[in-house]
């Protein structure tokens, strides 16, 4: 993907395994494009648009004898799908809430998927951006909630969500890797019989 570079996904390798070298805890780090293709909403729009097309016609008096006007509504529908389907667009009609509820929902599939919850003492730690939302989350496995509290990540998702913002998405990354590595340090110091569980690498989807 273009926002990540080679170069970039060195940095946060690196950083994913630094950081696990002071804790027990896992780390695993995921960027998406989008949380989802949106396509309802926008194909949803162009349709109601491209059926009121005889309507408007009408108000405006404009004949339609050349043309039968089912070939007009499907042109209609077709160029409005179009731009509308075109990401910047699609993202500005999609409501607020639509948006993070599926990047939510995208980051919990990718902790499961990504065997977060599958470690052996429950430490695993899933940091997830959806860059067409602007969405940050870091998730936490049930084995780290008893002795950090879900507030502690708060000043961490929000200087992260900054970065992505600013488009700086591997600073936010390597920035909130290490902030993360302190913070499960504290409670969760790295141990002589401690192995290496999950890939040390940035997924990108």
């Amino acid at each position: 993907m273009a926002f990540i570079t080679s170069a970039d996904r060195d940095r946060i390798e690196a950083a994913i395994r630094a950081a696990e070298a002071r804790t027990s805890g896992e780390f695993v780090t995921v960027v998406a494009r989008a949380s989802d293709a949106y396509l309802t909403l926008p194909l949803l729009y162009a349709s109601g648009v491209a059926l009121m097309t005889p309507l408007v016609l009408s108000l405006l008096r404009i004949e339609t004898r050349a043309l039968p006007l089912s070939l007009i509504q499907v042109a209609v529908f077709v160029t409005l799908a179009l731009i509308f389907l075109w990401r910047p667009v699609t993202m500005w009609l999609v409501p607020h809430g639509a948006k993070m509820h599926r990047a939510a929902r995208l980051a919990r599939e990718q902790f499961f998927r990504r065997g977060l919850h599958e470690t052996a003492d429950r430490h695993g730690v899933l940091l997830f951006v959806s860059v067409a939302e602007r969405y940050v989350e870091i998730v936490a496995d049930r084995g780290i909630h008893g002795k950090v509290p879900a507030g502690a990540w708060d000043g961490i998702v929000a200087d992260f969500t900054s970065m992505v913002r600013a488009g700086r998405v591997a600073d936010g990354f390597i920035a909130a890797i290490d902030r993360c590595g302190d913070l499960l340090a504290t409670h969760f110091p790295r141990r002589r019989e401690d192995r290496d569980e999950l890939a040390n690498r940035l997924f990108e989807i």
